[in-house]
C-alpha cells in the first residue's frame, strides 16, 4: 500500500477512510476535514481518533470539570494545578508533592496481569513528568461478586500485576481499597495512585519552547503492543451482541522503566530538559501535539527516526502505539550531548526525532515524505465538547417510597454472630492476601500502610516530614444520591488523613461511570461533579487532577457510580502520627460523632440483599470541625480510627485485631449503633488521664463525645457478647485464601 501524503490526501479527496471503525462520528470526521479543508491522510486520522477518543479528550465531561477551576478555592499551597500531567502542591521546608489517581480498567479486563501493570507503570510515568522521584503508589480496586467466575479469572491477574510491577519499580504500596459488588462483574475497575516529592524549583512542565530545540524520544522502543490501546478500548461499551474494539493490551517492562526513572532523575538534576512528557494513552501522537500546542510555536517530526522493536509498523501503527517506558523531552542543541550521554550511562535508547519550529503546524514526515500537517492544538485540546442530555433516573423518583428493613440483632448470641458474619463478609475480611503481594516498605520511609486508615510516608529523614494518603468511595451512597455521595466520599478520605495526625491538603480522583451517552449515567456523572465542586470549596481544598473514565458497563448494565477520591494531607513529623491499633490494656474508649438509624448503602444491609433508599446527607462544617478537633487532640490520642465500611462493629474489630488486645465495651442502643454506617464519627482509644481533655476538646469544636468502654483483655465483649480474639482473627482472616488462595 503507498503512503497516504497530505498530497496524495489533497489529490484524492474522495478516498474512503474507515474513521467509525477508529471510533470517529461522522459529525467529529466533517469537522477534521474543515478543519485541515481537506480529509485528513491515513496518518492524521489515527492521531485526530486517538486524540478525540473520551478517554484522552474528556469530550463528554469537560463541561462539567470545569467547576473544579470555578469553584476552587484559594490555596497558597497549590503550585500546578488542573492541565498538566500532575497536580503539585507545597507541603513546606522547600519540598512539593506531585499525586494523581488515574484508571486502567477496560485493559485489565482483557489482559488482568498486563492491564493492571501497565496501570501502575503509566501513572508513575505522570509523576515523573513533573520533575519528582516517585515514592509511593496506592490501587483502589472493584471486582464483580468474589465467588464469581470472572472475579477468580481477573483479580489474582491484577493483584499480581500490580505488586509485580510496582515491586520491580521498589515503590511501596501503601494501600487501597477492595470492594465486590455485582455491577463490576465483567467490568473491574482498576485505579492507580501514585505520589511523588521534589524541591519547588526542580517542578518540569509539558511544553516544547524555543525555536530549534530539539525534540527526543527516549527509553524503550516502539512496538505494536497497545495500538489503539487506553485510547480507544476505554472509550466503548463492553458488548457481547456486537463486536468489540479491543486492541492489544500495553506490555510493561518494570525494569526498564525503573532505569528510565534514574535516568530521569539525573537528567532533571543536570536541568538539561525545557519540557517533558511521557508517552502513555495516545502515545507519540499525545507526546508531540500535546508538546507543540502547550509551546510558542509548531514542531518537525521525522517518524522514520523512531526506534522500532518491529520495522514491519505503518505510520500510523507508529503514531497510535501505546508501547510502554517512554518519554518524549525538548532540549536545547547546546545540552544534547549531555543529555545523551547520561541516556547512555543508564543504557536507555534516546533518539533526537525533530525540532521546535517557529511556526504554527505539527509536522511528521516519514523518509522525506509529508504525512501530517495539522495544528497541534486541534488535535490536544480543542476537540469535540458535548453537552450531553441527562436526567434524574426513575430509579431516583422511586426510591424514598421504597420500604427497607433489615434484620438486627439484640441479644447476645445474635450480636456475636452478626459481628462475624461481617468480618468475614468479602468486603470487610482481612486483605493480607492481596497486600502480602505488594512490598509496603522497600526504600524504608513507609510509616502507615493497609490496613491502617491511610498510607503514610515520609519525606525528609532529618526533619521527618511527611505526608499521608488515603483513597475512598461508597458507590452504593453515590447510587442513591451521587450529589451528597461524592461529598461524602471526600469527608471520609479527609477523615481517614485527620485521624493519623495529618492535616488534609489536597484533593485527585478518578470518576468511573457507565455510559455517557446513557442520560441517566450522566446525570449521575454531574451530580458527582457537581458535589465534589462544592465540597472542597467548602472544606478549602483544591482539586489538583485525575481522572473521568466512562464505558464501565457491560451490554445495558452500567457499574455503579463509583468516584474515588484521594485526599493528600501533611504531617510535620510522622513520629507522632496516630496508629488504628489498640496499643495496650488500660486504655478509655470514646466515640465522636452523631449515630442516626439510617442503613441505606450500608455493608449490613448489602449482606441482606438490601440497598436503602436514602442515602446519609453530608454535615461539611461538622467535618470540619472534627478534622480541628483530630488535629489538636492528636497527642492525647493513643489510637484512632474512622467509622465507615461496617460502622461500629467493623472499626472496633479491626482496633483489637491489630495488635490482639481486646475492649469491653457498652452501647446504650446496641441494635442500631454497632451496624450503622452513620458518617463523621472517630473511635480514639486514650489514656485515662486524659478524660477531661477529651470532653473539653468534644465541647470546643461542638462535637458530641460518649465513652464505650475499656480496652483490655483477650476477647472484644459487647453488652455481654463476648468474642475471643482467636475466634475474631479466624473469621476475619479466612476469607480470602478459602476464595482465592
Amino acid at each position: 500500500m503507498s503512503l497516504d501524503t497530505v498530497a496524495h490526501a489533497q489529490a484524492n479527496p474522495d478516498s474512503k477512510q474507515p474513521y467509525a471503525e477508529l471510533g470517529l462520528k461522522d459529525d467529529e470526521y466533517a469537522h477534521i476535514k474543515e478543519i485541515l479543508g481537506r480529509r485528513p491522510t491515513s496518518s492524521e486520522l489515527a492521531m485526530y481518533s486517538v486524540m478525540w477518543s473520551e478517554h484522552c479528550s474528556y469530550k463528554s465531561s469537560k463541561v462539567h470539570l470545569k467547576q473544579f477551576g470555578d469553584k476552587a478555592p484559594h490555596s497558597d499551597a497549590l503550585l500546578v494545578g488542573i492541565g498538566e500531567n500532575a497536580g503539585v502542591v507545597d507541603i513546606g521546608q522547600g519540598y512539593a508533592v506531585t499525586f494523581k489517581i488515574e484508571s486502567h480498567n477496560h485493559p485489565s479486563f482483557i489482559e488482568p496481569y498486563q492491564g493492571a501493570a501497565t496501570g501502575v507503570g503509566g501513572i508513575v510515568r505522570d509523576i515523573l513528568t513533573m520533575g519528582a522521584r516517585p515514592i509511593a503508589v496506592m490501587d483502589p480496586l472493584r471486582f464483580g461478586p468474589a465467588d464469581a467466575p470472572d472475579t477468580h479469572r481477573v483479580l489474582p491477574g491484577i493483584v499480581a500485576g500490580i505488586g509485580g510491577y510496582g515491586n520491580c519499580l521498589g515503590l511501596p504500596n501503601l494501600g487501597g481499597e477492595i470492594v465486590f459488588d455485582e455491577t463490576y462483574a465483567g467490568n473491574p475497575l482498576v485505579n492507580a495512585l501514585c505520589v511523588g516529592v521534589m524541591r519547588h524549583e526542580d517542578i518540569k512542565l509539558a511544553k516544547a519552547h524555543g525555536t530549534g530545540n530539539l525534540v527526543v524520544l527516549f527509553g524503550a522502543k516502539t512496538g505494536g503492543d497497545g495500538i489503539g490501546g487506553v485510547s480507544v478500548l476505554a472509550s466503548e461499551t463492553f458488548n457481547a451482541a456486537k463486536p468489540t474494539k479491543r486492541p492489544s493490551v500495553q506490555v510493561g517492562d518494570p525494569f526498564a522503566e525503573k532505569v528510565l526513572i534514574e535516568c530521569c532523575l539525573e537528567i532533571f538534576a543536570a536541568d538539561l530538559v525545557i519540557g517533558i512528557q511521557d508517552l502513555g494513552g495516545a502515545g507519540l501522537s499525545c507526546a508531540t501535539s500535546e508538546l507543540a500546542s502547550a509551546g510558542s510555536g509548531g514542531m518537525d517530526i521525522q517518524l522514520e527516526k523512531v526506534p522500532l522493536r518491529d520495522p514491519s509498523l505503518s505510520p500510523e501503527e507508529i503514531l497510535m502505539s501505546e508501547s510502554q517506558e517512554r518519554m518524549c523531552a525538548i532540549v536545547e542543541p547546546s545540552k544534547i550531548k549531555h543529555f545523551l550521554g547520561i541516556c547512555r550511562k543508564w543504557d536507555v535508547t534516546a533518539t533526537v526525532i525533530g525540532e521546535v519550529t517557529d511556526g504554527t503546524r505539527l509536522n511528521i514526515t516519514f523518509n522525506g515524505d509529508l504525512i501530517v500537517d495539522v495544528p497541534p492544538r486541534t488535535v490536544a485540546h480543542d476537540g469535540p465538547v458535548y453537552n450531553r442530555p441527562f436526567a434524574e433516573p426513575n430509579y431516583i423518583k422511586a426510591l424514598p417510597g421504597s420500604s427497607f428493613s433489615v434484620p438486627l440483632p439484640t441479644t447476645p448470641a445474635e450480636i456475636k454472630a452478626a459481628i462475624l458474619k461481617l468480618m468475614s463478609s468479602p468486603n470487610m475480611a482481612d486483605k493480607s492476601w492481596v497486600t502480602s503481594q505488594y512490598d509496603k516498605y522497600v526504600q524504608g520511609n513507609s510509616v502507615l500502610a493497609q490496613p491502617e486508615d491511610s498510607g503514610m510516608i515520609r519525606i525528609d529523614e532529618q526533619t521527618n516530614l511527611g505526608v499521608a494518603i488515603s483513597t475512598d468511595a461508597n458507590a452504593r451512597w453515590s447510587y442513591l444520591n451521587p450529589y451528597e455521595g461524592a461529598k461524602l466520599a471526600l469527608a471520609e478520605s479527609c477523615r481517614n488523613i485527620a485521624v493519623t495526625g495529618a492535616k488534609p491538603l489536597a484533593v485527585s480522583n478518578c470518576l468511573n461511570f457507565g455510559s455517557p451517552e446513557d442520560p441517566d449515567v450522566m446525570w449521575q456523572f454531574a451530580e458527582t461533579v457537581r458535589g465534589l465542586a462544592d465540597a472542597c470549596l467548602e472544606l478549602g481544598l483544591p482539586v489538583t487532577g485525575g481522572n473521568v473514565s466512562f464505558y464501565n458497563q457491560t451490554g445495558t448494565v452500567a457499574i455503579l457510580p463509583t468516584p474515588v477520591i484521594a485526599v493528600l494531607g501533611v504531617i510535620q513529623d510522622v513520629r507522632e502520627r496516630t496508629p488504628m491499633g489498640i496499643s495496650r490494656d488500660g486504655l478509655e474508649l470514646f466515640l465522636f460523632g452523631a449515630t442516626d438509624q439510617n442503613f441505606s448503602g450500608s455493608e449490613w444491609a448489602y449482606l441482606h440483599g438490601e440497598l436503602g433508599n436514602v442515602a446519609p446527607l453530608s454535615d461539611l462544617a461538622m467535618e470540619a470541625r472534627l478534622i480541628e478537633l483530630l488535629l489538636e487532640g492528636q497527642p492525647l490520642f493513643e489510637s484512632a480510627h474512622d467509622l465507615s465500611n461496617g460502622g461500629l462493629a467493623a472499626s472496633l474489630s479491626e482496633m483489637v485485631l491489630r495488635h490482639g488486645i481486646g475492649a469491653n465495651v457498652q452501647l446504650e442502643s446496641i441494635a442500631s449503633a454497632l451496624l450503622v454506617e452513620t458518617p463523621g464519627r472517630v473511635l480514639v482509644a486514650v489514656d485515662p488521664s486524659a478524660t477531661e481533655a477529651i470532653s473539653g476538646l468534644a465541647a470546643k469544636f461542638n462535637i458530641p463525645v460518649t465513652k464505650i468502654g475499656v480496652t483490655g483483655g483477650a476477647e472484644l465483649n459487647i453488652n455481654g457478647a463476648a468474642i475471643s480474639i482467636t475466634e475474631l482473627r479466624a473469621a476475619f482472616t479466612e476469607t480470602f485464601p478459602k476464595l482465592f488462595g
